[in-house]
């Protein structure tokens, strides 16, 4: 039975992509069969990024796919154990969709306010539509100092949601790794890297 991931967020520039990446990456080095679905149609952020890691021989090679609707996503998943959906860069119907088709919805957020409060609307508009909120979980992206990530965990938990420990900070090192076709998980630095598996590794441990 295939898992299936979806990857949400109310706004751009929060780290969703990045995220949809790092787990697939992760997944695919344990040995799962895994896709990841875009279906950002206008931006095909993850389709542009395994470009650049084809061209670049990185390992191991992902299996990439843009589709336009959810739907089209899920009759693709024969043969695989995890479907990582690549949702829209912002809130569109197809997002109720997504949740719905999802075994898990996760939505990365930055720390500041006008991150969190999108993101929280986000979710409470998930819950009304009769998602369950078991089914719904926060990832801290693009953090900066200690004291800014604990108060985005506590505004996060004091709106009703889960929130994985740890956090993936903000360095131009995860930008670069990036640029090149690799993975947050995947930088020249050791501490960087494990930083990133460590959130990365709280969400698969969900999942299995």
């Amino acid at each position: 039975m295939t898992t299936v991931i979806a990857i949400v967020s109310q706004k751009g520039g929060v780290g969703k992509s990045s995220f949809a990446r790092a787990l697939a990456r992760e997944a695919a080095v344990s040995g799962v069969r895994v896709k990841i679905a875009d279906l950002d149609t206008q931006q095909g952020t993850s389709v542009d990024w395994h470009r650049r890691r084809l061209h670049n021989g990185i390992e191991p090679v992902l299996s990439v796919e843009a589709f336009s609707t959810a739907g089209r996503a899920l009759a693709s998943i024969d043969q695989l154990d995890l479907l990582v959906i690549d949702g829209p860069a912002r809130t569109s119907k197809a997002t109720l969709e997504i949740a719905r088709a999802a075994d898990l919805v996760v939505q990365p957020t930055g720390a500041s306010a006008d991150d969190l409060r999108p993101a929280v609307r986000e979710f409470h508009a998930l819950t009304k539509a009769q998602i369950p909120n078991s089914k719904l979980v926060f990832v801290l992206m693009r953090t900066g100092t200690d004291a800014e990530e604990g108060a985005a965990r506590d505004f996060l938990s004091e709106a009703g949601y889960t929130i994985l420990d740890g956090s993936i900070p903000e360095r131009p090192a995860y930008r670069r790794a990036q640029d090149a076709g690799y993975a947050v998980t995947e930088t020249p630095y050791a501490t960087l890297n494990k930083k990133a598996d460590v959130l990365i590794q709280l969400l698969i441990d969900r999942i299995t």
